[in-house]
């Protein structure tokens, strides 16, 4: 296929909805809330907004979509971008899926906030959907308004880019922009609604079909509209495996499984916590989908869940991530059986997951900690006996890790003490002390086996741990300020984030630990969906 030209101009954006042209569509044409069958999607037009005013783009992501500075600074990108204006090719629409939300059917779901524009085609031959988050309601918007505020937008659009350059398998952001209208939220669900600042996200994906798609036509008993989608999605996300049978549906499982495998890996690795890994929020690409009460782990704690919805059960606390992933690929199985009427392949793709992420796990730890691989005789009781001291000590995991390759092997067991104490939120104590002499040991041990020479595992170390990720209160503190009309902080760190791997000069407070006085604050510790 030869290369499209780029175009830098929003007008000339080429676009190629395949998803409305061959999937079949609710025939039902007004905006109202109900429940839809035998369609995969229903359109619907944003919301117009009284006074867009964009407050930061992407960069990177307007180069992929070959779109220029200028465009993407003009009124006509805002008015586009918001929801106001359609080009003469979109074929904006909300899809339609169902899901398991903290471990509960929760029947038919669907784009409640989120509209559609259509997919482009960009000069490398990509296809890119974009999708604008908060423009208004659509007929699966339930009881709310399908709007969205600018605390959760811009959260959602430094996440997005900041996941994406840590080498983290995720949907992009283009842009987030202000409506100029004001949206009442209830911030915690506890009767205390606020009116804040609206805003629109534009998201940006090779395809936003989420494992609930399947799982709605499955649980209506609807298998011609199952295979159909089942088959569009085999052919346009996974056209590499082949035509539609049985035997490449199980190929596409095990692949979705595959995906979601090393996506979490890299979720661990990094400390992400997803905090709501529901059915409907787990990309068929193994990306990282929707962004609402996330969160980083800054003192480790393998039971932390920034989401107060799962405060009580902590089922999406971060040590369970990947076992959620497993239960919510097991779902998906049963929601593609109907078309293999075989459990074993569908089984032994699981097994795949299982072993594809204890596999990328081993990678991940001797990245880590400077290993030349990963041994499990012995690796194994060394990370574990290390995640028991770090969550003993409260250690800013970000931090250890980061600085962790600066200690050689001729470093000894007090040179390890400072630096613990100086990535820990409280003082080391005679315990904790000894645990991490222990330890150190060991470590020593065996790196003096390995004998690998100190810079090249330097090298390796600081290319698996980052120097700066989102940090919960360094995202707020951006908040505030675009709060007051001033989005210098949300472009400084979106630029910061760009390069979570290299040290910058004169970033020193991205890249430190969180202030006393955001351990309990809104925003900074935990989140709700409203988030």
């Amino acid at each position: 296929m030869p290369t499209r030209p780029n175009n830098k101009n929003i007008d000339a954006l080429h676009f190629d909805n395949s998803f409305v042209r061959e999937l079949p569509s609710d025939p039902e044409s007004e905006n109202y809330r109900r429940q839809v069958y035998q369609a995969c999607y229903s359109h619907v037009n944003p919301k117009p907004v009284k006074a867009p005013r964009l407050v930061a783009y992407s960069q990177d992501m307007a180069d992929t979509l070959d779109l220029s500075a200028t465009e993407c600074q003009s009124d006509r990108f805002c008015q586009v971008f918001v929801g106001n204006q359609l080009l003469d090719d979109m074929q904006p629409f909300a899809m339609n899926y169902g899901g398991h939300q903290f471990g509960h059917w929760a029947g038919q779901l669907g784009d409640g906030r989120a509209i559609n524009l259509g997919e482009i085609i960009n000069s490398q031959n990509q296809r890119w959907s974009l999708q604008l988050k908060g423009a208004g309601p659509t007929p699966y918007s339930r009881s709310a308004d399908g709007l969205a505020v600018l605390r959760s937008s811009i959260r959602e659009f430094l996440c997005s880019e900041a996941m994406h350059h840590l080498r983290v398998p995720t949907t992009r952001a283009l842009s987030v922009i202000l409506t100029g209208e004001q949206v009442m939220r209830d911030m915690f669900y506890d009767g205390n609604p606020q009116w804040e600042p609206g805003a629109v996200v534009c998201r940006v994906a090779p395809s936003f079909t989420r494992f609930g798609n399947f799982q709605l036509f499955a649980s209506r008993d609807d298998l011609e509209n199952l295979q159909k989608l089942v088959d569009f999605t085999l052919r346009n996300d996974f056209p590499h495996i082949g035509e539609p049978s049985k035997a490449n549906y199980v190929h596409m499982f095990t692949e979705v499984c595959r995906r979601t495998a090393e996506m979490i890996a890299h979720w661990q690795r990094v400390g992400f916590v997803h905090g709501v890994m529901n059915t409907d929020n787990m990309s068929i690409l193994g990306l990282t989908i929707d962004y609402g009460p996330y969160g980083w782990l800054e003192n480790y704690d393998p039971d932390w869940t920034p989401n107060t919805t799962d405060a009580q059960g902590r089922r999406y606390r971060f040590g369970n991530q990947p076992a959620i992933a497993y239960w919510n690929l097991v779902q998906l199985a049963n929601a593609l059986y109907p078309l293999i009427q075989k459990a074993q392949p569908l089984q032994d793709a699981l097994t795949i997951y299982t072993n594809t992420f204890e596999q990328a796990w081993q990678r991940m730890m001797a990245d880590k900690l400077g290993l030349m691989s990963f041994n499990p005789a012995t690796d194994e009781t060394l990370v574990a006996d290390l995640t028991k001291l770090l969550q003993a000590a409260e250690t800013d995991m970000t931090l250890f890790y980061r600085d962790l390759a600066t200690l050689g092997q001729e470093d000894q067991s007090e040179d390890f003490f400072q630096h613990l104490e100086t990535c820990s939120y409280q003082a080391l104590s005679p315990e904790n002390q000894a645990l991490a002499g222990v330890w150190f040991d060991s470590y020593q041990a065996r790196l003096n086996h390995d004998n690998r020479p100190h810079h090249e595992r330097q090298q390796s170390m600081n290319a698996a741990n980052p120097r700066y990720v989102l940090r919960n209160y360094l995202a707020q503190q951006a908040i505030d300020l675009a709060e007051q009309n001033d989005f210098s902080e949300v472009q400084e760190l979106l630029e910061v984030l760009r390069h979570p791997y290299t040290d910058q000069t004169g970033k020193q407070r991205f890249a430190e630990k969180r202030p006393d006085w955001a351990k309990q604050r809104a925003g900074c510790s935990m989140l709700s969906c409203s988030s």
